[in-house]
């Protein structure tokens, strides 16, 4: 098989990008599946997407990707915190560290993703630190935001990622 997508979603986000990576995936040689029924079938390209906690990927990821060996890795991945390339950049170190030496790195997708009604709960608590406040309405307009995603634009940059992932 060319290429698999393997994916692990906590809330539904990382699914949506999973489907739109494997519809711009060429021909037929393809298959997609969630980490819980991945059953190690081998392909040449993996794309593997994850959830994001606490800036990196849970432990299912981690445990596939350190499994394949002498193949091309593509990651993708969604998180509730958006906009910052920063961020990004650091949750793609964290994950893409756990690729074999052997396999060859085709480089990271990411964008923001809606997040569970728990986490707004949690911010909407005032501050008892009066400094903190600035913070905690940030978080506030960033949940709010991330309410919107993953979005048609994020699914049009999903695809063109992997357009240039495999030129």
């Amino acid at each position: 098989m060319d290429y698999m997508v393997v994916y692990s979603s906590r809330t539904g986000n990382t699914k949506q990008i999973a489907r739109e990576i494997f519809s711009a995936l060429p021909g037929m040689s393809k298959d997609m599946q969630s980490i819980e029924e991945y059953t190690g079938k081998d392909a040449d390209t993996f794309f593997v997407g994850f959830w994001t906690n606490r800036g990196s990927c849970d432990m299912s990821v981690i445990d596939l990707i350190s499994e394949l060996h002498g193949k091309k890795i593509a990651l993708f991945g969604t998180c509730g915190f958006g906009g910052d390339v920063n961020y990004y950049k650091a949750i793609e170190q964290k994950v893409s560290v756990w690729i074999p030496d052997d396999c060859e790195y085709l480089g990271t997708f990411m964008c923001q993703g809606k997040m569970p009604m728990q986490v707004r709960e949690k911010y909407e608590i005032p501050m008892e630190d009066p400094t903190q406040e600035t913070w905690r309405k940030k978080m506030l307009q960033n949940f709010d935001e991330a309410l919107f995603h993953p979005n048609e634009t994020d699914f049009e940059n999903a695809r063109v990622f992997v357009n240039k992932t495999l030129e």
